[in-house]
């Protein structure tokens, strides 16, 4: 069985590319909104969210060279807390976490293509198109994880290429004035403090490389050096379309427009083709987001099997010559993202979530649950087995607190407490399933 497939540069691209999706691409006009059209808050604002991501990646890279194990944020959580621990972490990642966002994602590609193409845009019809789409990347990531590596450092280039050249456009033929404006932004008490939330969640996504720890080339040092990197490289991304497109177009044109201030940027820099071109970019970028999440998640009911922690582990656990996960495995992930899909689609037509998805509660938990490894982390530094003042106590410290920002922001939403009740259930199932079958599997 193949062990390494991927390299230093597909991390790094499956990182970036399952962050990078569709909402940088749309939510510069929602933080000039809440920031009152300043540009230099609006880059504290994005400073702010990405404390989650930077000094979470950097804390969990700690875990990450010390464990070569199948699973990655299960192992990390059975080296260091207990199997209890470990199976809530891989049944929350495996039946809510990653199926949920695969679902939502694929639905958004059905949004935009239906702008692309003319198509109505009717519900049903994003979700089928969400539905096929997903069904394809299932099937490519199964016949070939070299395939499906190629794939995402192919996206990962083309979604960068608009946030290249409408950032650096916009910074060279932009109006510098607009950054230091004549007359202060007025901005709402507080108010600006509510879009961290949103922003954080544009950064989501990160952890999932840890899932194919076992698969990357001397993963010990890789895996780190990507979780390092990538997060950085991320955030200066963002920073850069943020501020180019708002020199570009003016925080006024940006706030006023909304969404379809894309667009203007678009026909400004590409001529009347210029709308379909971002949609064509955008579509390609969620793809490579859907992508990256089917490649963590078709490792994990293999990896929980491998450990008892799966019901048939027996059956899951085998797999076939040069393949990192089981095709029966592969089966459950599918069928999972199909039973979200129905329920993110009930949900949308009849609003029962209102103003969010599926997904939305679920990247919050899971910040919540990160905040277990960074304590640990924490304790090794204080335990003197991770050297340095930032490595072992001032990086997991910071990302305690980029998670409960995110904690705070989402409390706001009316169902939060309906949605954390119903991942409580999951996590204490978990637990109760690992007491029960734990006992059998060690004896």
């Amino acid at each position: 069985m193949k062990k390494t497939e991927y390299g230093l540069f597909t991390t790094i691209g499956m990182i970036v590319g399952i962050v990078i999706g569709s909402g940088i691409f749309f939510r510069s006009d929602n933080i000039l909104i809440a920031t009152g059209g300043s540009i230099s808050l609006g880059i504290l604002v994005f400073c702010l969210a990405a404390i989650s991501i930077i000094f979470g990646s950097l804390t969990i890279s700690e875990l990450a060279t010390r464990s070569t194990k199948t699973g990655g944020i299960i192992a990390y959580a059975e080296d260091t807390c207990n199997n209890y621990i470990a199976c809530a972490f891989g049944w929350f990642h495996t039946f809510l976490y990653y199926p949920t966002l695969i679902c939502v994602v694929s639905w958004v590609i059905g949004i935009y293509s239906s702008l692309l193409f003319g198509i109505e845009a009717t519900l049903i019809t994003q979700v089928l198109i969400g539905f096929v789409i997903m069904c394809i990347l299932f099937i490519c990531n199964i016949l070939s994880a070299k395939l499906g590596g190629y794939f995402q450092n192919l996206a990962t280039v083309i979604k960068l290429l608009p946030l290249f050249i409408i950032g650096i456009a916009g910074i060279v033929a932009g109006d510098p004035t607009h950054i230091t404006p004549s007359q202060a932004p007025v901005v709402e008490s507080a108010g600006w403090i509510a879009a961290i939330t949103p922003i954080a969640f544009a950064f989501d996504g990160w952890i999932i490389a840890t899932s194919l720890g076992h698969e990357i080339k001397d993963a010990k040092k890789n895996l780190k050096i990507a979780l390092i990197f990538a997060p950085l490289f991320i955030l200066a991304i963002y920073l850069l379309y943020f501020v180019g497109i708002s020199m570009y177009v003016g925080p006024e044109t940006v706030m006023s427009m909304g969404d379809a201030h894309v667009d203007a940027a678009a026909l400004k820099l590409l001529g009347p083709l210029g709308s379909k071109v971002i949609l064509i970019f955008v579509i390609i970028s969620v793809m490579g987001t859907v992508n990256g999440l089917i490649m963590g998640l078709l490792r994990l009911p293999y990896s929980l099997s491998l450990r008892g922690m799966f019901p048939r582990s027996e059956q899951i656990s085998k797999t076939r010559e040069g393949l990192s996960f089981s095709l029966s495995g592969a089966l459950v992930a599918f069928i999972l993202c199909v039973f979200w899909m129905f329920i993110h689609y009930f949900t949308q037509k009849y609003n029962i979530l209102q103003n969010s998805d599926v997904s939305e509660i679920a990247i919050t938990i899971n910040y919540v649950l990160y905040i277990i490894l960074y304590l640990k982390v924490f304790q090794m530094g204080q335990k003197g087995e991770i050297q340095g003042f930032w490595r072992g106590k001032m990086n997991p410290i910071l990302a305690i607190c980029g998670s409960l920002m995110i904690l705070i922001g989402s409390m706001g939403n009316s169902n939060f407490w309906i949605y954390a009740a119903f991942c409580a259930l999951l996590l204490v199932a978990a637990a109760a399933f690992w007491h029960y079958k734990g006992k059998k599997f060690n004896a």
